[in-house]
């Protein structure tokens, strides 16, 4: 089979504004044929329970479960630990360790202000009850996905863990993520994927109890379930395929730039991977690595397809106009293959993860270094935030009022009840104060 060839395209002037109109167009919009499919899917999941999952498994991953059952037993579990080499088993404790040490700093707290009168106001924080993480086990399995999830819900406290993840075609779940499982004392998962996992978490079956809240990538099936869900259960994010875009300046190793870029789209076909420079050295030299580093990279077709379609080499006249074209691409990650940057990092507005200089690959944020890899993509960075401890918790406000608190605002809280026309708001303070 002939290899296939991969480049990555350049653009300039305004072929830099036609290629980022497709890709905030074209890699954010969900076909109506999936929205469809997943409607169905998740009407079956309601209606029929089990009986739908184990149809959908069938289907869609060419495995009937019904013998061996929905749930991953402790037995299995624990052979997938015996079978892993120990060299693996202390990786995973290891990266696990390092993302608990940085998410037990960003574990939200509980306050109370005590004021003169006897009032006191605050917020009551506490962990959400039940809680299922979707690790994906499609094109590859992610132990890695269920590290950044699971960690995070431990560290808030969360009381019951859930995993669902698709199984082989001999009805196993990946072992690489039984072990993940495993290391985390995770003991409640179910070999189901695609929508119909979703479905499952959120209304329940007769095996499947429902959560509260599901987090967790997947395909544009899952992604979809997500958003039809939610209100029924919370969600993390409807996250769209993965995105890495670089800032390089003529510091920047090409080299290194291209395996960034590689890296990415290895991911996906509908993966984005975006340089940004202002250098025609640099660009050059990116374009000239990426055709080289790919023919010793396994996924060909999903490399070409992703490049191809959306990946590019955006060449700017300044630093400025690059910056500027990060804040509008607003990127899941962002690499400064800068000289300074930290100099550059005060005008980045938008960016789900920073990676700074040459030594920081988007990949030892994937593994290891602590911060989660679970981030906004489609430019929703512009809104929101890497899951984290806080996502695991709710908030409830806390009010407390004394006679005399309530005397001293009285009438003004009458006031405002009344030009809105709620006299019975008006009512039930006049009637404590009088």
């Amino acid at each position: 089979m002939k290899p296939v060839q991969t480049d990555i395209p350049v653009y300039e002037g305004q072929e830099i504004d036609t290629f980022l109109k497709k890709l905030e167009s074209g890699r954010t919009r969900i076909p109506p044929e999936v929205q469809n499919a997943v409607r169905n899917i998740l009407d079956g999941v309601r209606e029929r329970g089990d009986e739908a999952l184990f149809d959908c498994t069938r289907e869609f991953d060419r495995v009937d479960i019904r013998r061996i059952g929905l749930k991953v037993g402790r037995s299995e579990m624990d052979r997938a630990v015996r079978a892993a080499p120990k060299s693996f088993l202390n990786i995973l404790e290891e990266a696990a360790s390092n993302i608990r040490r940085f998410h037990e700093k960003d574990r939200p707290r509980s306050w109370m202000e005590w004021e003169d009168d006897g009032v006191v106001l605050g917020k009551r924080t506490t962990p959400i009850d039940r809680v299922g993480i979707y690790v994906p086990g499609g094109r590859a399995a992610y132990p890695s996905s269920l590290l950044m999830a699971g960690v995070p819900a431990q560290v808030a406290e969360v009381r019951e863990i859930v995993l669902v993840s698709p199984p082989d075609p001999e009805g196993k779940v990946h072992p690489s993520i039984l072990c993940a499982a495993s290391l985390l004392g995770i003991r409640e998962m179910y070999r189901i994927g695609g929508a119909q996992a979703v479905g499952a978490l959120a209304f329940g079956t007769k095996t499947v109890r429902a959560v509260d809240k599901i987090v967790g990538p997947g395909n544009a099936y899952v992604a979809e379930a997500k958003r039809q869900v939610y209100g029924t259960v919370g969600i993390d994010t409807v996250a769209g395929p993965s995105e890495v875009v670089l800032l390089a300046d003529e510091s920047a190793d090409p080299v290194f730039a291209a395996a960034d870029l590689l890296a990415q789209a290895e991911h996906d076909p509908s993966a984005s991977s975006i340089c940004v420079t202002h250098s025609k050295k640099t660009a050059a030299g990116i374009r000239k690595e990426v055709r080289k580093q790919a023919v010793g990279l396994g996924r060909g077709i999903v490399l070409h397809a992703s490049l191809s379609n959306w990946g590019g080499i955006l060449l700017t006249k300044s630093i400025e106009e690059s910056v500027d074209l990060i804040n509008r691409l607003a990127p899941e990650h962002l690499g400064l293959q800068v000289a300074n940057p930290w100099g550059v990092l005060g005008g980045i507005r938008h960016a789900g993860a920073v990676f700074m200089g040459l030594y920081a690959p988007e990949t030892v944020g994937d593994y290891w270094a602590g911060p989660n890899h679970i981030l906004p993509t489609n430019r929703a960075a512009r809104f929101s935030s890497p899951l984290g401890t806080a996502d695991f918790t709710k908030q409830s406000s806390i009010v407390h009022y004394t006679k005399n608190g309530l005397k001293r605002n009285g009438r003004k809280i009458i006031a405002f009840a009344r030009t809105e026309g709620l006299d019975g708001h008006a009512e039930a303070v006049r009637r404590r104060i009088e």
